[in-house]
């Protein structure tokens, strides 16, 4: 039975040829045949440029930018989707989004982590933006596995970096191999290559380990947590949480008043 998944990406995806391309390619070759996944990005004008983070990296902009991931996850549920999957390390009002949502929600960043536990005994992270590695490792023990967390590092080159590296990506590759051995040496297990756009290029070129230490495809590891949640759900209604301060699910009506008290709705809901 198919699967539709939601995917959204902290990017504005239609200014990334080559990334776009690339996920593509990535999602047709790790989902299941019946799985559909559709791509969408921020809104066109969200950012100054095509690189998000010099808003990723203040944490006030980032909570701001988390309205649109909220509104997306309501839009996904109105659709019909069967998921709704957050492709980004920072994975913006995660947790908010669940308590709106009855279909399952997928955090790029937890289920990298999750995966990463049943593969070593610790994990760390490369990233190519300095200061998401406060936020990383603050999301790690939030998950509670700050104990599996051995560190979260700068991969030593950035986002411009990646995307021309799509068409030549050798000498990229070996600063990346050298930035987990230094990882390698502070005991972690497994590598997590933090943002999506390197992720998928690591992939695409069939990087899977650097001395023999792991290196995970944290979008297959999304992709394939989306999908047994759906199963789990269909096969005998497993549900997340919904109560509680964090896990009740307020008045869907009332969630869309307060995006149009604010000016929002007309924005970035679509219409019931």
């Amino acid at each position: 039975m198919t699967i539709r998944i939601w995917h959204q990406s902290f990017t504005v995806l239609s200014d990334l040829g080559a990334y776009d391309a690339a996920l593509r390619a990535h999602f047709k070759k790790v989902a299941r045949p019946d799985t559909v996944i559709d791509m969408h990005g921020m809104q066109p004008g969200t950012y100054r440029s095509n690189y998000p983070g010099d808003d990723i990296k203040h944490a006030a902009l980032q909570y701001l930018h988390g309205l649109q991931f909220m509104a997306a996850g309501l839009n996904a549920e109105q659709q019909g989707y069967d998921a709704y999957a957050i492709s980004t390390l920072p994975e913006p009002a995660l947790r908010e989004i669940r308590s709106l949502l009855g279909i399952p929600v997928v955090g790029y960043g937890e289920s990298a982590m999750l995966t990463a536990c049943t593969l070593g005994r610790k994990f760390g992270v490369l990233v190519f933006i300095d200061e998401l590695a406060e936020l990383v490792a603050e999301n790690a023990a939030r998950h509670g596995l700050g104990q599996r967390l051995a560190g979260v590092r700068h991969v030593g080159f950035r986002f411009a970096d990646v995307l021309a590296a799509f068409s030549d990506p050798a000498s990229l590759i070996d600063r990346f191999r050298s930035a987990a051995r230094a990882l390698i040496a502070a005991g972690a297990e497994v590598i997590i290559p933090g943002e999506a756009p390197l992720n998928v290029l690591l992939a695409t070129h069939g990087i899977s380990e650097v001395d023999g230490v792991p290196v995970l495809d944290s979008l297959g590891a999304w992709i394939k947590q989306a999908e047994s949640m759906v199963d789990l759900q269909r096969a005998n209604g497993t549900r997340t949480c919904n109560r509680g301060y964090f896990s009740a699910q307020p008045d869907p009506e009332r969630v869309r008043e307060i995006f149009a008290f604010y000016g929002l709705g007309q924005r970035f809901l679509e219409p019931r």
